[in-house]
């Protein structure tokens, strides 16, 4: 893999339910999705777009120098929207591996991005994703902190068997805080999306599970630690504690 044929993609929309408008909500003097923006280039793994369905996100994104991909409204997940954003910014096929960064993780580490590459030095890896081991006692019950069950392959890497927002694995060890941030090879992207979503996925509402009810294979990298996910107006502020800090 190289920055030629690597693209990271962001998708973004305004209407989400908790906190709409968020893309455009001032974090440090930049609109979220610019902060998220900024990370994925100092990542440095190639050509950087943001996927959206708003003329408002495509201005900001401009604004900072970026490129924008106009998308349908109807998407019913994220990986539907870079899949079209994918298509339309490279039709020729020239793209191999596209990452999807979150466009609500305003504090996510350039070198966590990089990190999710990292599983695909094993061919037969499908998808790649990230997680940190939870040591937050609350954490290991709460259903919002999604978990991810794998088979450990090295000391920070696993093979993902099961993705669920319950306890588990049960007894005593690490359990591991899923990270919603993807890599998928091109071939792995277009079959996902082409499949109907599946029982599993349906009932965690989780739609990782979808792959690996597929058969398709998820190896998971662990990083140090989980970046903070903006959905409410208490993360709002958050970030805007975490990255005044940092400005």
């Amino acid at each position: 893999m190289t920055e030629h044929d690597t693209l990271v993609l962001i998708p973004a929309r305004m209407a989400a339910s908790r906190l709409p408008g968020k893309p455009l909500l001032d974090i440090a003097g930049l609109p979220m999705i610019t902060q998220v923006l900024r990370r994925a280039r100092e990542a440095r793994l190639g050509r950087v777009a943001v996927a959206t369905d708003s003329a408002e996100i495509v201005a900001a994104v401009t604004a900072e120098g970026g490129e924008a991909v106009m998308t349908r409204t109807d998407h019913p997940s994220g990986s539907d929207r870079i899949f079209e954003a994918l298509e339309k910014l490279d039709s020729e096929g020239r793209i191999k591996t596209v990452i999807n960064v979150q466009g609500d993780l305003p504090t996510i580490a350039p070198a966590d991005i990089r990190a999710v590459l990292q599983p695909f030095a094993e061919p037969a890896v499908d998808i790649a994703t990230l997680a940190a081991q939870i040591h937050v006692a609350a954490e290991h019950d709460n259903p919002n902190v999604v978990k991810v069950v794998g088979s450990p392959l090295s000391q920070d890497t696993l093979r993902a068997l099961y993705f669920t927002r319950c306890t588990a694995p049960f007894g005593e060890g690490p359990r591991y805080h899923h990270i919603g941030l993807y890599a998928y090879r091109r071939t792995a992207l277009a079959r996902f999306v082409a499949l109907p979503p599946s029982s599993l996925e349906r009932r965690e509402k989780l739609e990782q599970l979808r792959a690996l009810e597929a058969g398709m294979r998820i190896d998971v990298r662990i990083v140090d630690s989980v970046p903070l996910g903006v959905d409410t107006p208490d993360d709002l502020e958050a970030a805007r504690r975490i990255l005044a800090k940092q400005a």
